[in-house]
């Protein structure tokens, strides 16, 4: 699997994807620009002695990472509003997940570019605005690995 975070902006969400992503063997990938410097002590401290755990890679755009993508990438874009729930789709282990920032979300243009592939996580209370961005990651992250039956897992 790969996590996508498109300009993450807070150290310790970072760097809980980071722990989730070395735990499950999962790639992440991190698209500029970032909110924070890769050396602040919050996105350490959060991912713990982790980070040379991670198969992580760095990308100074969008374009930069979507040009790089492999022919049949299948890339799910996880945010409020979407047509489908997170659990109604297939996933499959090579599938990108993507995240946008905390303050913002994804870009809307890009949610609807991509509205086929444009999946919500369910919440209850209209006054809720949002989850936190790792909980999020780590919600879709164990669906699509149940949905393999923890292929790996021990």
């Amino acid at each position: 699997m790969n996590i996508v975070l498109l300009e993450p902006e807070i150290p310790p969400n970072t760097g809980n994807v980071a722990r989730l992503c070395a735990a499950t063997k999962t790639t992440l990938h991190l698209i500029e620009p970032f909110g924070f410097k890769l050396d602040d002590s919050h996105l350490k401290r959060a991912g713990m002695d982790y980070w040379q755990h991670v198969e992580w890679k760095r990308w100074t755009n969008w374009n930069a990472f979507t040009e790089k993508l492999p022919a049949n990438a299948r890339l799910w874009f996880i945010e409020s509003g979407g047509q489908k729930r997170y659990d109604e789709v297939k996933f499959s282990p090579e599938d990108y997940l993507v995240f946008g920032r905390e303050t913002a979300g994804l870009p809307k243009q890009l949610l609807e570019q991509n509205a086929g592939s444009w999946l919500r996580i369910p919440m209850f209370n209209e006054n809720a605005r949002s989850l936190n961005l790792s909980n999020c990651v780590a919600l879709v992250l164990f669906e699509a690995l149940r949905q393999q039956g923890f292929d790996g897992g021990t």
